[in-house]
């Protein structure tokens, strides 16, 4: 069923036609292309056909009075003495169409029959043995070089055992008889060449060119508003190449309405974050006097917390500040330094409150002293962001359970790469999130999320040259965050690992 676009014609009309230094010039649609290339081609073949067909035809013509030359020296030579009346002899060459008939016999070339001989014989041409290209180049030099009056002779086998036979005839007939049959073969042609090109025509414009004009229409009315489902191609089911284009069409148009969407859906954030930063900033600053107060506080318990909730506030203004680079512009660079591992997962830990009796269990399996090239506050994003999808895929499960439900990071050194690995006994990560992992709003891995979580962590991560990705064939769901040092290329430290593992 077609989409409710224009017909394929209307574009090409509606179009107003190009122009080249203010002369417009005509424009041949595809239909009649193909109609003027049909009727070319066909023409083109009727003229290879008609080369030969009209040496053959000259060739038989000379031949056919050939043999019946054989038949009249039959007769004059059965007569007593070779003596035949002059009547009877003036007959039989009126019928070869032929003013004499000769034969040679060994050294003597005995006259059968004679009207009148020419004073001057233009052309000699021996039927026993005729090349190709000779007869094609004879037939046209008699269509369109020779004289009217033309006088030939014409040399064939002998039918009594005699070396040859000839005959001395006008050239005129066979002209006559030659453009009667190139008339009769051009009117053929003709009437060959509009069937054809009829049918050729209709047959393709039915299985390409209005496919194409479809496909055509329904591309320039996806241009105007590709935002729109019902401008989506509908498949016609063929199963050749405009199957399979009409197929990809539709897919990428499906893909660029989505890419749309997102976009669009993206803006929309942008725009409402722009609004609300100014305002979240305020109060964070307003938050931030309150625990300058709460750190004057004689309690042990203020003074122990009052530190962290300063910090945390201070790191929520700056993710204010910057809050619009993700995709209006780009992260800021890393700032590098050498951070200790363990301190960091703590204070992950600390942020998310795992550390007020919540009901996870938290493991932490790093190498002692473990250090990373990174920036402490773009790799704490990182980590916090992939271990808050870990405590949101635990509570898929409802009720909280330490023996069931654990968060485990580990931590190692691969030489000169830095690997930290986060891990969850939740219900792992679907195909649909899997197919689009790293996506903002495509690779969340609960519904109702928004994957801007890992969207973010890996852009952080590939910012210091590394990577994360989601180990494949393990209980819930791990994620493991390579980060080089600052002179490591990621791909070399790859291919050596593939090495030291193919090694005995």
């Amino acid at each position: 069923m077609e989409p409710d676009t224009a017909p394929p014609s209307e574009p090409f009309a509606s179009n107003p036609p190009r122009t080249s230094r203010g002369v417009e010039r005509l424009r041949l649609g595809l239909s009649g292309k193909l109609l003027f290339l049909t009727i070319l081609f066909v023409m083109v073949a009727e003229i290879l056909i008609y080369v030969p067909s009209i040496a053959n035809f000259r060739l038989n013509w000379l031949n056919d009075r050939l043999a019946a030359a054989h038949t009249a020296a039959l007769v004059l030579d059965a007569a007593p003495s070779g003596m035949v009346p002059e009547s009877l002899a003036k007959q039989i060459l009126e019928s070869i169409g032929a003013r004499a008939v000769a034969m040679k016999m060994g050294d003597q070339r005995r006259l059968l029959a004679v009207t009148s001989l020419p004073s001057k014989i233009e052309n000699d041409f021996d039927m026993r043995n005729v090349m190709w290209w000779s007869a094609i180049t004879n037939a046209f030099e008699v269509m369109f070089f020779d004289e009217p009056d033309d006088v030939i002779r014409v040399v064939g086998p002998a039918p009594m055992g005699g070396d040859f036979l000839e005959i001395i005839l006008d050239e005129a007939p066979l002209r006559t008889a030659m453009v009667k049959f190139s008339i009769n073969i051009l009117l053929l042609s003709l009437a060959i060449s509009g069937i054809t090109a009829m049918l050729v025509f209709f047959a393709l414009h039915y299985l390409l060119v209005r496919p194409m004009g479809r496909i055509t229409a329904n591309m320039i009315a996806f241009r105007a508003d590709p935002e729109n489902p019902s401008l989506i191609i509908s498949e016609s089911g063929r199963q050749d190449e405009v199957g399979t284009a009409e197929f990809e069409l539709g897919a990428m148009q499906r893909e660029l309405a989505s890419m749309l969407q997102q976009k669009n859906r993206l803006a929309a954030l942008g725009l409402a974050v722009s609004k609300i930063n100014h305002d979240l900033r305020n109060l964070l600053a307003s938050a931030q006097l309150f625990s300058d107060q709460l750190s004057n506080l004689p309690d042990p318990k203020v003074q122990r917390f009052a530190p962290k909730l300063m910090h945390a506030i201070e790191r929520a203004i700056a993710f204010c500040q910057s809050t619009l680079s993700y995709g209006a512009a780009q992260e800021a660079p890393p700032e590098r330094k050498t951070v200790a591992v363990e301190p960091l997962i703590e204070e992950v830990h600390e942020a998310l409150g795992l550390s007020l009796d919540v009901p996870v269990r938290w493991i932490v399996a790093v190498e002692r002293g473990l250090t990373v090239d990174a920036d402490h506050d773009q790799l704490f994003r990182v980590l916090v962001n992939v271990t808050r999808n870990a405590m949101q895929a635990l509570e898929v499960r409802g009720a909280r359970d330490p023996a069931r439900d654990q968060i485990r990071i580990t931590g190692r050194r691969e030489g000169a790469v830095a690997v930290i690995e986060v891990s969850d006994t939740g219900p792992g990560v679907s195909e649909r999130a899997r197919a689009h992992m790293f996506q903002a709003f495509q690779g969340s891995t609960r519904s109702g999320g928004t994957g801007l979580g890992l969207a973010i962590s890996a852009e952080l991560v590939r910012a210091h040259g590394g990577e994360i990705r989601l180990v494949p064939g393990t209980i819930g769901a791990t994620f493991s965050i390579m980060i080089p040092d600052r002179a490591v290329d990621l791909n070399s430290h790859r291919g050596a690992r593939a090495g030291l593992g193919a090694r005995p």
